[in-house]
């Protein structure tokens, strides 16, 4: 049976305000279990509710896994400079070298930093409570999720030194999608091999696909705030690093983004095609995380075309919505089927 308490952290995640997170009781936490089950949903946001559906075991070593992964993106985000970043990673991923995690770098210290920032900055202050998650895990879950997070460093410090030395943009498609790769597309395999316990090259190339498909929504729900930082993964936007206040910035980042959602909803049909092929028991959670994942790109997608096209007028389908549509899914293969069919069908529609 579904444990009642994750049903509980389930449910509780769907009511988390990600603009306000509450950062008094996030730095009271002392109970690691309460504190990886309680920043995920801020952490992961549209992987929380995903993670929260697996089998117990696999479902906290996703969720310390994914808390590793975040903490690297708040290196290479946030950091002082590329090349702050890239020591800052390499020495994150060094700490797993002994038994016990040596103590991680010290959390970046940006300037203007946002309430999703602030949430990111205090995960790496509260990293050894994520560690004790991490040591309480079984030693194949261990290995698995250090050599995610050594893969991971090295392709996120490689990537650094191409933007810094490209000046802060993705010159190629390829770029960006081998970008994508490095960054949701790793985290992607790791989870799909623990829960499949092995994958094959059809399957992996779909896995990196829907990475691919996930990421670029996390870039271009982001363009204006990475231009602001310098940094920009279409080359159209070089010339405004850094400005955003002028109609000409405004009408680059609405083409720019309209040809990353183009290049992302080519990737859609790998999703459906990756579910139908793992071959699911019929009474599977697993399923259900992976209709609710879908569901929260459609969300993501649909409302960038509606903020291109009426910027005053777009809406989002609330999370607990998203959530109570995917349980039906882990009694019944052809409903999930029918879900899939009609997102996928939704998302080609909109380019």
């Amino acid at each position: 049976p579904f444990p009642l308490r994750r049903l509980w952290l389930l449910l509780r995640g769907t009511l988390v305000d990600r603009a306000n997170p509450r950062f008094e009781r996030l730095a009271s936490l002392d109970n690691a279990d309460e504190f990886v089950w309680a920043i995920l949903p801020h952490a992961a946001r549209s992987f929380a509710p995903s993670i929260l559906l697996l089998p117990e075991e696999k479902a906290k070593a996703s969720a310390v896994a994914y808390l590793y992964a975040r903490m690297l993106d708040t290196y290479e985000d946030l950091s002082a400079s590329p090349s702050a970043a890239r020591q800052a990673l390499q020495s994150f991923a060094a700490r797993f070298d002994t038994p016990r995690p040596r103590r991680a770098p010290s959390a970046p210290t940006p300037v203007h930093p946002d309430n999703r920032d602030r949430t990111h900055l205090l995960l790496v202050e509260r990293h050894e409570l994520v560690d004790e998650a991490f040591l309480a895990l079984d030693s194949t879950a261990r290995r698995r999720i250090v050599r995610l997070i050594e893969d991971m460093a090295v392709g996120m410090s490689e990537f650094s030194e191409v933007f810094e030395r490209q000046g802060g943009v993705l010159e190629s498609e390829a770029q960006v999608l081998e970008y994508c790769r490095q960054v949701i597309g790793l985290p992607a395999l790791f989870i799909m091999d623990l829960v499949l316990e092995g994958l094959s090259d059809d399957q992996r190339r779909d896995a990196l696909e829907v990475s691919e498909l996930i990421q670029l929504a996390n870039i271009t729900r982001d363009v204006e705030k990475d231009l602001k930082m310098g940094v920009a993964y279409h080359p159209s936007l070089k010339p405004h690093l850094g400005s955003l206040g002028d109609e000409v910035a405004a009408a680059a980042i609405a083409s720019a983004r309209q040809d990353l959602i183009l290049l992302a909803v080519q990737r859609v049909p790998s999703f459906r095609r990756l579910v139908a092929g793992v071959k699911l028991p019929r009474l599977s959670v697993a399923r259900s995380a992976a209709v609710m994942m879908m569901l929260f790109t459609d969300r993501h997608y649909a409302g960038c075309v509606r903020d291109i096209a009426e910027p005053a007028s777009s809406t989002r389908r609330r999370v607990a919505t998203l959530v109570m549509a995917s349980l039906p899914a882990a009694f019944s293969p052809r409903w999930a089927e029918r879900v899939l069919l009609r997102v996928e069908k939704d998302l080609l529609a909109t380019v």
